[in-house]
């Protein structure tokens, strides 16, 4: 039942809060006036009438009493008791009547039964002792709280009435503010709800204000750039994808066609051999293909694994050969970086492939520390054709190849440097190419262990 007569809407939540704590303000500061309000007429009241009876109690000590008493403004009856409760005097309405007696007592003060005046009111009665003549007396002035409690209802209307108004007052204004604060947040609502995944070029609008409204539009429209280019990339990635897995099918399927119907055996078998030739480099396209979808979804989870990076150096260069071109290593000992180390065993296979791919005499692997960052630096260089500056980040776009590695049997798909890049990027490190003299440099930072 609760969950039911919640509001739903921010606005309306809004405004039911903001009238729930001015009526509680308005509550308590309305209760604190009445109250305040009627202490204080009270107070006036007590005083007038011990005033009263200080002066009837002077009377008696003279011996001067008169019966009937003369009342005073505000005071509703007088009555003088001697020790026996014989009424000495009293007022002119209390005359005849018995002794006044007190009945209880009510907040704080003693309450008295004076039904015989004909009107039942508030009333607040001082009671004073007097020396006589005659004896001790005591004396009990009545004195009438109607204008006191006039006063308080009057006041508790009108505060009533005012906090009404007051309430709704708020409650409308903060209606009006709220919905007028979210009708850009509803206008953003509904353009993200009408883009569909083949409208990521359109924004939502965003409002003029410095707020945090226009910081969210900013933030959303930024979101579908991201959107809207990541969809590019990947519309261009299926589309390179395709045509690179096009050729290759072709070519297979042309070869084992001729070779269905060749009747020389030896024809055949030469036909079949590229045939797998081109079913290989499917296969290492395809398992390219599934290393970089891996490595998109790995995103911001780093692999942990501590890895010794001079050791993975060697152990890969090793396992190459000098074929087609010698590798210099330069690694010390002791560099160890948290990571995947089959990640980046081919993080490094890759460099090597293009380098040895690119290179005339030599391949050089170099290992070391970045003293400012301590990043551990893996340098690859070849002393093959330099690399042109606005082709520096070409080369690593997914199927990219230049001019003059376009050939499929030197070139390769387009994929490895691509790779290798993600791979950094995965590890938390980067990979550029630096123009060095005398040769390529393609340089990987990554950070290095934490000493334990």
């Amino acid at each position: 039942m609760a969950e039911r007569l919640t509001p739903r809407s921010v606005r309306a939540r809004t405004t039911l809060a903001a009238c729930l704590s001015v009526a509680v303000v308005l509550a308590a500061s309305a209760a604190a006036v009445v109250l305040l309000l009627r202490a204080n007429l009270e107070r006036t009241v007590e005083t007038g009438a011990r005033e009263q009876a200080q002066a009837v109690a002077r009377l008696a000590a003279d011996g001067r009493l008169s019966s009937p008493l003369p009342l005073d403004h505000g005071t509703d009856f007088i009555q003088v008791v001697d020790a026996n409760g014989r009424v000495l005097a009293a007022s002119q309405n209390l005359a005849g009547r018995p002794a006044v007696a007190p009945t209880g007592h009510r907040d704080g003060h003693r309450t008295y039964n004076v039904r015989v005046l004909g009107d039942e009111h508030h009333q607040r009665v001082a009671t004073m002792t007097a020396a006589t003549p005659t004896g001790p007396v005591t004396v009990h002035v009545g004195a009438s709280l109607r204008t006191a409690d006039a006063a308080e209802d009057v006041t508790t209307a009108a505060l009533a009435v005012l906090s009404t108004v007051l309430l709704l007052t708020v409650g409308l204004l903060t209606w009006r503010a709220t919905g007028r604060a979210l009708r850009p947040v509803e206008a953003i609502r509904a353009e993200v709800a009408a883009i569909g995944d083949r409208e990521l070029n359109r924004r939502v609008p965003e409002p003029r204000s410095d707020d945090e409204i226009a910081r969210l539009a900013g933030t959303m429209n930024a979101m579908l750039e991201r959107l809207e280019a990541a969809g590019a990339r990947q519309r261009r990635f299926i589309a390179d994808a395709s045509h690179e897995l096009r050729s290759p099918l072709t070519v297979l399927r042309t070869q084992l066609e001729v070779a269905l119907g060749l009747p020389d055996p030896e024809v055949r078998a030469e036909m079949v051999a590229g045939a797998l030739e081109d079913t290989e480099r499917l296969q290492r396209l395809a398992a390219d293909l599934l290393l970089l979808a891996r490595l998109d979804v790995a995103g911001q989870d780093r692999p942990q694994e501590a890895v010794d990076l001079a050791e993975l150096v060697r152990t890969t260069v090793e396992a190459r050969g000098a074929l087609p071109c010698p590798v210099t290593v330069h690694a010390p000992a002791g560099l160890t970086v948290p990571g995947n180390p089959l990640w980046l065993g081919r993080l490094l296979t890759n460099l090597l492939d293009n380098a040895q791919r690119h290179a005339r005499r030599g391949v050089t692997v170099r290992l070391g520390t970045d003293r400012a960052s301590g990043q551990a630096v893996l340098d690859v260089a070849n002393d093959g054709p330099p690399i042109g500056p606005d082709d520096r980040e070409k080369i690593f776009e997914r199927f990219a190849r230049l001019d003059d590695a376009r050939s499929r049997d030197d070139g390769g798909a387009g994929l490895g440097l691509p790779i290798a890049r993600d791979i950094a990027a995965v590890h938390g490190g980067t990979l550029t190419v630096l123009d060095t003299p005398g040769a390529t440099t393609f340089r990987t930072r990554l950070p290095a262990a934490r000493p334990n």
